[in-house]
């Protein structure tokens, strides 16, 4: 596609090739203002997770808005980031291959990175590639909290680790990650199971300081649970992502964030009055939590839609 054909903010709909992305700015900026103050006002500090836009450009939006930093997931994501002009990160996920750690190491000379880690070993190998490329990294142990996904459990494992850490050169040790991201609930139902999560996470905490390793961050929280972990005092800061537009899934939650991106597609063909196939498909839209939800442009009551192909849907 030659740039001609390029969109850009004000191009008139109907010259937007489809399928397209759409991204409401108005929707998207009022989300990240409306975060940021739930946020402030619990106390908190916000460090929004990257995994939804992956873009340097939204990143600083969130910065200018009021976050401190940011997270992402990937060193490739970290280093676009870094190059984008984002200049504090933290990797919420085990980085644990050569290659991969040799890239953060040197990454890590030009902006501040933090990465977690849950075992001894991967600390270890941190430490070396960081000594080797003269730079520092903040090591923030990642504690399960109940998601059963990575992290130490709490108690006596996280402090036995943060110790590890805090003892290794070229590595600094930032304090405790953890994400009760298995919670999902709609308005105070999500409170108990929240603290419950939550209250694993201020455990960790008080054993490390009874060590007397000083803890700095204390890095948890998602899009739906925002407004409850914020309030935790053990917590510094809170990694939501998806809010800025708006999974579907969280739309069932009536939190107060608006959808801000949608996909544009149109009709290619109408064979018979009650068929419409779309010139969108299963590699144009994600399917994980059901098909996408049509804003539909009509009057028509009982319209219902099915992802059918890669290319098409009905």
């Amino acid at each position: 596609m030659t740039v001609e054909f390029l969109p850009a903010p004000g191009t008139p709909v109907e010259l937007i090739d489809t399928p397209a992305m759409i991204v409401d700015l108005d929707a998207a900026e009022a989300n990240i203002r409306d975060m940021q103050q739930v946020v402030a006002s619990g106390g908190g500090s916000m460090r929004p997770h990257t995994k939804t836009t992956k873009s340097p450009y939204w990143a600083l939006k969130q910065i200018e808005a009021g976050a401190i930093g940011v997270c992402c997931a990937k060193v490739g994501e970290a280093e676009v980031l870094v190059e984008g002009g984002v200049n504090d990160i933290l990797i919420t996920s085990e980085i644990v291959s050569v290659s991969k750690i040799n890239r953060l190491a040197a990454l890590a000379r030009h902006a501040s990175i933090k990465v977690v880690v849950d075992n001894a070993e991967n600390a270890r190998e941190i430490s070396e590639a960081a000594v080797s490329a003269q730079s520092e990294i903040g090591v923030l142990v990642d504690v399960n909290i109940r998601i059963n996904r990575c992290g130490v459990e709490p108690g006596e494992p996280t402090t036995t680790l943060a110790k590890i850490v805090d003892k290794l050169p070229a590595l600094h040790f930032a304090g405790l990650n953890g994400y009760e991201g298995h919670v999902f609930g709609f308005g105070d139902e999500r409170i108990p199971e929240t603290l419950e999560a939550l209250e694993k996470l201020q455990y960790a905490v008080s054993e490390v300081n009874a060590a007397g390793l000083p803890i700095e961050t204390v890095s948890a929280g998602g899009t739906s649970t925002h407004d409850i972990t914020c309030k935790v005092p053990e917590v510094t800061e809170v990694q939501a992502g998806s809010y800025i537009f708006m999974d579907g899934q969280y739309v069932d939650q009536k939190l107060s964030f608006r959808p801000a991106l949608t996909i544009m597609t149109q009709v290619i063909s109408r064979p018979v009055p009650d068929r419409a196939i779309l010139d969108v498909g299963l590699k144009s839209i994600a399917n994980d939590y059901g098909p996408p939800r049509v804003i539909w442009v009509s009057t028509e009551p009982n319209l219902q839609n099915s992802p059918k192909n890669t290319a098409h849907f009905l």
